[in-house]
Formats: C-alpha cells, structure tokens, sequence
C-alpha cells in the first residue's frame, strides 16, 4: 500500500526568509533602475535579482512525494533528499549508547530542504545543539556544528537522526516532541541553505543504499529493519 503526500507548497517556517530575501532584492532592483542609466546594465541585473528572487522561493519547496508500503513499520526511508556521503559502523553516544550503522546524507542548494519522519513510531528522544557552521561534509560537522537530535522507536528498533546545519544554514526547524506519534513520509522540520542529515540504524538492519547514491526524501528506503 502507498500514500501521496498531496501538492508541492512553500514551508511554513520559511517564509520570514522569503520574505527577507524578496524585500532586499526588490530594493536593489529600485536602485538599479534609480541610479543605472544604461538598460544594457540595469535590465540583465535585474532579471538576475528576479531570478534569485524565484529561486529562494523554489528552494524552500515540500514536494510531492510517495510512501512506499506505508503501512510496513519495518521500513526505513531518507529524511532527506541528497547524496550519501558516509556510509558506516560507528558508536552512537550521545542517546542509543551503542553502535550502529551511519548512514549521511548531503543536501546541496538544488536538494528538498525540507525533512521527513523516517518510519513510524514514537519520538522518544529530541534535543537541539547550538554550534558552529563548518562545512557540513567536514567529518567534525556532526559534533560541532548546530544540530539537532530526535529518536524515532516502534516494535522493530530504533533509528536515531541528527538535522545538522552548514556553512551557510543558521537555522534548523525539527518537530520533534518526545511521546508523539509519527508517521513514515510526514514533514519533520527543515534546515535553511546548506546542511547534512544523520541517521543511525541498527546493526542487523538491511541496508539498501550504497555509498555515494543520490536518495530522495520519503521515497528512497534506506534499510528494513528486522522482524522481532
């Protein structure tokens, strides 16, 4: 069985930063078009700061997306859309307290920005982390940069996941509330510009995802976990 997300729409938490962007534009195309007498050089800068103008728009999309088997809670998909960028056997210790398979993924400024509960379950964990803003494919990123933590659980497992800024993200939005209910596919939050994603699975789940593949959000299974 499948659920549609229905009708791509602009995210909620990001219209202050349209709106920023959208007045800074418009004052420079005043005065571009107050001071530039030349249109050779007036009109090219303005449809460059309009074009900017749709892009920021577009940039904070939530898109369409497809749940696969939705009602198999042993499925595991992206939070995010992007590239994987880490794919291994780590220790977990800020809450599971023991190893688990990493699997990150990177956003760039042409991905989804926005993020999505990776399974069904119950928020057991959240905890937000100010920080700094190194790159956020530096291996340090997920430790010292802002992020923020949430833990999803259900009868098969449990599967951690950190929302961590980049260089140019300084803001992080997560829905995260311990003891709420989630659902596979639904918007869990967004990061602004630049940024990584997190997830920590258990060891004996079936991984389906290689090193350096390019996932989408909600649509992408990254692992199965085991029958209990």
């Amino acid at each position: 069985m499948k659920r549609l997300i229905h009708s791509i729409r602009i995210d909620k938490d990001s219209y202050d930063t349209i709106l920023v962007a959208w007045c800074v534009c418009a004052v420079l195309i005043w005065l571009t078009a107050h001071f530039i007498d030349n249109p050779w050089i007036s009109i090219p800068v303005s449809a460059v700061l309009v074009v900017f103008m749709l892009f920021i728009t577009w940039f904070f999309r939530v898109p369409d997306r497809t749940v696969p088997d939705y009602e198999n809670d042993r499925l595991v998909t992206s939070v995010a859309d992007g590239k994987v960028v880490i794919l291994e056997k780590v220790f977990e210790k800020e809450y599971l307290q023991r190893d688990c398979i990493q699997v990150s993924v990177y956003m760039d400024f042409f991905d989804v920005h926005c993020n999505f509960w990776p399974m069904n379950g119950k928020v057991t964990y959240y905890k937000y982390h100010p920080g700094r803003y190194l790159l956020a494919f530096h291996p340090k990123s997920s430790e010292l940069n802002e992020h923020s933590s949430s833990c999803l659980q259900n009868r098969y497992g449990e599967v951690f996941f950190k929302q961590i800024a980049g260089t140019f993200a300084r803001r992080i939005v997560c829905y995260s509330e311990p003891g709420n209910m989630e659902n596979r596919g639904d918007q869990c939050g967004v990061i602004k510009f630049g940024s990584r994603i997190d997830m920590f699975l258990p060891l004996d789940a079936d991984i389906k995802i290689r090193l350096g593949d390019k996932v989408k959000a909600v649509e992408s299974v990254i692992a199965e976990l085991p029958e209990r």
